[in-house]
């Protein structure tokens, strides 16, 4: 956000609070502080009379997924009008709330937050804040739209299908953005995203580093959010996984994209997010989509890589998510992997993940030595491979990798 834009919101919200005769704080949609009046009247502002939620909220200009999904169950999505939510101490919450809806066309873009008190704001004050809140949602529809723009151009780049296409598209971004297209940049890509619905997806200027983002199809029915980030230094990936932890938390508080994960032709993967290799400017932004996918696709598939993966870090699922997502499995590993077989598979993966050693495995597994060997004979005679044999095994384990896909 630019200092003249805060400057602007800043001055919206000390009129309503002058108005209202108490401060009000400012948030856009995604609960992340824009600006907070400074109005004090018989000690409004005294410490003593905040709740944890506004203090937090004051001083790290967010509030938590818990706080969002509490407030959003009071309907504030949907409202067009005030709406009054009652303290309620066991949340955090020791002051009542007037929240005011900051709508434009239609759509909400953030919200105004009023301490309540006795007798609070009178119909005619509130009517006259609403009003402010119109010039905010104005405000807050240039600024997406300025983001959009840019969405658009980076959607390009990364869908295009053929290299003179990603070769355009990227001049066009490079042009977009002047000065800023120097410098290293690394993508993120967070999925499954909850749609690709302008009101599910955030602003650029609410995700601090990001440079641009879009929405992209992820799989056959599922999208994922890209979120193109400007480095200070190559080497410096801080930024990306804050980004990429914050956004996740949104998936989650939207309670989409949080399921588990299993081996099996029923698996669906919980949202996970993957960070690609740092480049020195805009050249191989194709080349680190894919990366980014596949960081994210590998953190889905084992947990311990996640929620947020670098694709420096996937080790051999740098090879298996250039697999064909649609690929069969094979041949004499499939039967294997039917739900029948379950246990067998997860002892195979195990077995193999531990390095053959039979002991490690049992005890991970829970059980004994000679129920793991009577197992490995059963995985044996199912797939036809000799686990003493090397390649027998890679093919397993691959195959077995493969399938978390």
């Amino acid at each position: 956000m630019t200092s003249d834009r805060r400057g602007d919101y800043q001055e919206l919200v000390d009129e309503i609070s002058e108005l209202l005769g108490a401060p009000a704080t400012l948030e856009n949609r995604d609960f992340e502080l824009l600006a907070f009046g400074a109005y004090d009247s018989e000690g409004e502002l005294d410490p003593s009379v905040l709740d944890p939620v506004r203090t937090r909220s004051i001083l790290t200009r967010r509030s938590t997924a818990a706080v969002r999904t509490w407030f959003e169950g009071f309907g504030i999505t949907r409202a067009t009008g005030p709406v009054r939510i009652p303290r309620t101490p066991e949340a955090g919450v020791h002051r009542g709330r007037v929240c005011l809806p900051v709508r434009h066309r239609g759509v909400v873009l953030g919200y105004v937050w009023l301490l309540d008190y006795d007798p609070g704001p009178s119909e005619e004050q509130l009517a006259a804040a609403m009003g402010v809140t119109t010039r905010i949602g104005a405000l807050l529809a240039d600024e997406a739209q300025h983001g959009a723009d840019l969405t658009r151009e980076l959607r390009a780049v990364l869908g295009a299908e053929r290299e003179g296409q990603r070769d355009l598209a990227v001049a066009e971004l490079r042009t977009a953005l002047g000065g800023r297209a120097d410098g290293p940049y690394t993508l993120v890509c967070v999925a499954p995203w909850p749609s690709a619905a302008p009101e599910d997806t955030p602003s650029v200027r609410t995700v601090p580093g990001a440079t641009a983002l879009c929405t992209l199809p992820w799989g056959s029915a599922d999208v994922s959010l890209a979120l193109l980030m400007r480095l200070r230094a190559s080497d410096a990936l801080t930024p990306a996984a804050t980004a990429a932890g914050r956004l996740l938390e949104r998936v989650r508080a939207r309670g989409a994209g949080h399921r588990p994960a299993t081996i099996g032709p029923a698996a669906t993967p919980q949202a996970a997010a993957g960070i690609a290799t740092p480049r020195s400017g805009l050249a191989g932004l194709g080349e680190a989509w894919a990366e980014a996918s596949a960081a994210a696709r590998a953190a889905q598939a084992e947990p311990r890589l996640g929620p947020v993966a670098r694709w420096s870090s996937i080790g051999p699922y740098r090879l298996l998510t250039a697999l064909p997502r649609r690929a069969a499995p094979d041949p004499a590993v499939g039967p294997l992997l039917l739900p029948v077989h379950r246990e067998l598979a997860r002892t195979a993966e195990t077995y193999l993940d531990r390095a053959g050693q039979a002991g490690r495995t049992a005890a991970e597994l829970g059980i004994h030595r000679q129920t793991l060997y009577y197992r490995l004979s059963r995985i044996g005679q199912i797939t036809g491979l000799d686990l003493d044999d090397g390649e027998d095994r890679l093919l397993l384990h691959m195959a077995l990798k493969a399938r978390r896909l």
